[in-house]
């Protein structure tokens, strides 16, 4: 069992930055690959940025591709997203997750979720 909670979200003017951590429960952290999902208002939960649980492989949807950056801190049992050049469209519920493989779909352990919002 792992339980995740998200931080760090916030209102932010667009092309500001945020940093939104995960911290993990449980001596199991570092055999997880974490990622995090985002979900705006009427849209359906998307996939942002995933790594894997040596920190060794990362991934990134397009739409984030050079402006955000996922990484883990294994002795923290935390997961950080940080963000930077954000826009109105970056404006969601962000959700930190974990999960056995790094390619799989779904993740295992969600977190509640933390809000970020992006204003023009």
């Amino acid at each position: 069992q792992v339980q995740l909670v998200e931080s760090g979200g916030g209102l932010v003017q667009a092309g500001g930055s945020l940093r939104l951590s995960c911290a993990a429960s449980g001596r199991t952290f570092s055999t997880f690959a974490m990622g995090w999902f985002r979900q705006a208002p009427g849209n359906e939960r998307e996939f942002v940025a995933a790594i894997s649980a040596s920190g060794v492989r990362t991934r990134y949807a397009n739409s984030v591709k050079g402006r955000f950056t996922i990484s883990r801190d294994n002795a923290k049992n935390t997961v950080y997203l940080q963000m930077n050049s954000l826009r109105p469209e970056d404006t969601a519920v962000y959700y930190c997750a974990a999960a056995v493989t790094f390619t799989q779909y779904p993740y295992d352990y969600w977190g509640q979720g933390t809000q970020v919002t992006v204003s023009s």
